[in-house]
Formats: structure tokens, sequence, C-alpha cells
């Protein structure tokens, strides 16, 4: 039997901007992407990951989101190139969680609308009508339009994934 679905911010920012959204269920030990996809039997290229990049240079660099499919793994310099960086690194998870206030498997741009942060996301996700997202908490993800996520986060839609070796 499926439990309930907590309320999360990211449910609350959808809903508050009468964004059509369906929220996913599964175990909270799930943290990635393609275990999402499993669990849920669902195309693990239409289960987006949220990954948090950083900036090499700048006294306090500002954390950039860069949400992929779960099937794939980002290309830095692609997404440098993108968001006009020198260069880029991945976030620790304990950089990612600190400067996210989420756990890793819980982030989600649409929990992070408040921080303003640049968001990217992958071209591919045009590849279908919808896609899938964390809500902000582990074990909860979101499935809505595609467009839907880029009105709301403001993303920036460019090729920055490749696929996993």
């Amino acid at each position: 039997m499926a439990r309930k679905a907590a309320t999360t911010n990211a449910m609350r920012h959808l809903d508050s901007r009468d964004v059509p959204y369906e929220a996913l269920t599964f175990g909270p030990e799930i943290h990635s992407a393609q275990g999402v996809a499993e669990a849920l039997s669902l195309p693990s290229e239409r289960v987006f990951k949220t990954l948090v990049a950083m900036p090499t240079s700048g006294a306090r660099p500002r954390p950039l989101l860069a949400i992929i499919p779960g099937d794939s793994e980002l290309d830095l310099k692609a997404l440098a190139a993108v968001a006009d960086e020198k260069k880029l690194r991945m976030a620790t998870q304990r950089e990612a969680e600190s400067a996210t206030g989420l756990l890793v498997g819980g982030i989600s741009p649409l929990a992070l609308l408040h921080k303003r942060w640049p968001v990217y996301l992958d071209a591919s996700a045009h590849n279908a009508d919808w896609l899938v997202v964390s809500a902000g908490q582990r074990g909860i993800n979101l499935r809505l339009a595609v467009d839907d996520l880029i009105a709301v986060t403001g993303a920036t839609v460019a090729a920055i994934a490749r696929s996993e070796a």
C-alpha cells in the first residue's frame, strides 16, 4: 500500500502557482534517480536528478543547480560554458547538503526557489512532455510537465549531460 505523501515546500510552490503535478512516493532509503526509476517502474531517462555544482573561482562562489536524467552524468565543461564560468566542480555531499539544507537524494530545484540560484536543465528533458524530479524530501518525487518546471524555476535549457560510461 502506498503511503500518503507529506506536503513539501516544492509542492507548496507548485500549488501556489496552480501548476499540476503528481506526487510519487517510494522508500526513503532510495537516494538515487536510478533507484527511484526502478522503484516506480519509470524509464530512468525521465527521472531527473538535481546536482549542485560550484564555481572554482570567486571568494564566495554561488552554487548552480544542474538537472539531468538519472541515466546520465553531468558534463561540467558544458555546464561551465553555458553558465559563463571558467571552471566548475561538483559539490561534495557535505557541501551540497549544507548549502541546500536538503539531504542528497532529496535535493530539488523547486524546494530551493528562495535561494535564486541559477538552474540548468538538460535539453533531453524535451524528449517527452513530462519528467520526474525530487519534491525536496527523500521518498517523494513529483511528475510534472517539462515546460512547467522550466517556467517555475527559470531554468536555462542546454545540453549539459552525457551518457554514463
